[in-house]
């Protein structure tokens, strides 16, 4: 017997950040890290149902990018047949890795100091407007946020000691605008986002990324290390081994998950921009002459996986970076966008970049640190600046015998951002009966049936009467199947809410009539239906639920 529901309907989720992270929180998807002792800026945990949302975000990813593949086939749009495997690389590594990919010396961000009040921006990150009152101009500034425009008119209230019913004497000239874009010779009238004198700001200057740590006991300059700030140069210096070892022929995506670190100056907006966060990437080596439609092809397929598993179109964007945003290695990329809520209306955050790498890395641990051109970097001793490992990292085709360094194409996902963009679009109020048929507010999360961290949640309806028997035994059959639930405190239409915020698909109720008959009630998330089914084909009718949606 099958469950009477229809297809996951997603109305328009509740664009409110600040409730989204007090249920992250109140449900345990996620916890500020150390929270006991203050918290660790730009750090988090991820609690019960947070670790089953990422860990099936995950797996959903290795298995439609990697174990489902069949490298036999073409998939449907790609250039030609391509095979797909994986690697787990360690998170420190050869320091002359991070020389040669050029983060040693490229990766960094610029950074500003406040000398008034001790804090530290991004300067990309600072936007202002001019404003004028009492005779006087300033360039109000504050961080970006959706309600900057809120925050530069309290800035500039209180410069210019104007209470709420005095602000029409305040003159906005102009549109918000970031710091970076003015004039330096208007240094002197910024007023930094938490300052109350004018140029308090110092000047821009770099700051690396990278985690540096030490390897050893005796911690000299020779033993320093860093944890890597991506998992990608893990796979170009195994590139070699992979192909010796498998056989594997091009084109040939390695795919990786794994932990990366950047010390951001800034982390901001919950788990969107952390110091520590969990990467799911694909380098996919061809031939030069077909990268540019394999670029394409994994441009589009990546953008069509995010709407598969319920991000909505109308809040996704594939923006193509212009030439002046293009990273050091990169011939075009493309990022992946969702509105996220924390962000002003209109504007976007990324969610994954899809870049055309070209030869750049293979190339750099061949022969050392390159240029965009490709031209060896070379030191005052007119010697190559980074020395490459020496190793061929070059490809010889069995079929035409002919030799050529591949081109790559990576597609680079944040499982931690990609966790937060289903949070924000599962989010929902809506209107629901309780237990007397009276209509009240509901949360619920819509996440898709392959995302949500609980599948099934099992109640006896009264704790009495041997529904409670009933039940786990319900429970026991299930949980060999799907990661299940048992509940039997409160009232049912309690354990309903609960399991509605924590995106729960389906709930099964053992009630009087299961006694008679040996049926159930399953009641689906999403449409609220309700639909009998017999004990005995529980797991088939939640199995046929799940892979209808």
């Amino acid at each position: 017997m099958s469950l009477d529901v229809t297809p996951n309907q997603r109305p328009a989720p509740t664009r409110n950040m600040e409730q989204i992270v007090s249920l992250c929180k109140r449900r345990g998807y996620m916890f500020q890290n150390s929270e006991i002792y203050g918290g660790c800026n730009g750090f988090w945990d991820y609690g019960p149902l947070g670790v089953e949302l990422k860990r099936n975000i995950k797996d959903a990813w290795w298995h439609d990018m990697v174990t489902s593949h069949n490298d036999m086939e073409v998939l449907p749009g790609a250039p030609a047949i391509y095979s797909m495997t994986g690697i787990d690389s360690t998170i420190i590594m050869h320091p002359q890795v991070w020389k040669c990919s050029g983060h040693y010396d490229l990766f960094h961000d610029f950074m500003v100091d406040c000398r008034e009040s001790k804090k530290r921006y991004r300067h990309d990150q600072i936007v202002g407007r001019w404003v004028q009152a009492k005779g006087k101009r300033i360039f109000a500034t504050t961080q970006t946020s959706e309600q900057e425009l809120e925050q530069l008119e309290r800035q500039a209230m209180k410069f210019f000691k104007l209470r709420a019913k005095n602000k029409e004497q305040m003159e906005w000239d102009g549109d918000v605008i970031a710091l970076v874009d003015l004039d330096a010779e208007h240094h002197e009238s910024v007023l930094a986002p938490d300052a109350k004198t004018l140029d308090t700001l110092t000047e821009p200057r770099e700051f690396n990324l990278m985690f540096k740590t030490t390897i050893g006991a005796l911690g000299g300059e020779n033993d320093a290390a860093f944890l890597r700030p991506e998992t990608a140069q893990g796979i170009f210096v195994n590139f070699k081994n992979v192909i010796d070892s498998t056989r594997f022929r091009l084109p040939l995506g390695i795919a990786q998950t794994g932990k990366s670190f950047r010390n951001e100056i800034t982390p901001r907006n919950f788990t969107f921009r952390s110091r520590e966060f969990e990467q799911m990437e694909i380098e996919f080596f061809c031939h030069p002459d077909a990268s540019g439609d394999w670029y394409r092809f994994w441009r589009d397929r990546r953008m069509q996986w995010y709407q598969d598993l319920g991000l909505s179109a109308d809040r996704l964007i594939l923006r193509e970076h212009a030439a002046s945003e293009l990273a050091h290695y990169s011939i075009g990329t493309a990022d992946i966008e969702y509105a996220f809520p924390f962000l002003p209306t209109g504007e976007y955050g990324e969610l994954e970049g899809v870049s055309h790498r070209g030869d750049f890395d293979l190339r750099s641990h061949m022969e050392g640190k390159l240029t965009k051109e490709l031209e060896l970097e070379l030191g005052e001793d007119g010697k190559p600046k980074h020395r490459g490992s020496g190793k061929d990292l070059s490809y010889r085709d069995d079929l035409t015998n002919e030799k050529f360094v591949p081109h790559v194409i990576e597609p680079s996902a944040g499982a931690d951002r990609a966790a937060l963009a289903f949070l924000c679009e599962a989010y929902c109020e809506d209107q629901a009966p309780d237990e007397k048929g009276k209509m009240q507010t509901r949360t619920v999360m819509r996440l898709h049936p392959r995302l949500a961290p609980i599948k099934a949640a099992i109640f006896p309806l009264v704790k009495k009467d041997g529904m409670p028997e009933v039940a786990k035994k319900i429970y026991l059959d299930l949980k060999k199947h799907f990661n299940v639930f048992y509940d039997d405190k409160g009232a049912v239409g309690r354990r309903y809410r609960r399991q509605d915020e924590a995106g729960t698909p389906y709930c099964i109720t053992v009630d009087g009539q299961s006694l008679d008959d040996q049926t159930v009630t399953i009641r689906d998330r999403d449409s609220l239906k309700q639909s009998r089914v017999s004990i005995d084909e529980c797991v088939a009718a939640i199995q046929e639920g799940l892979a209808s949606q």
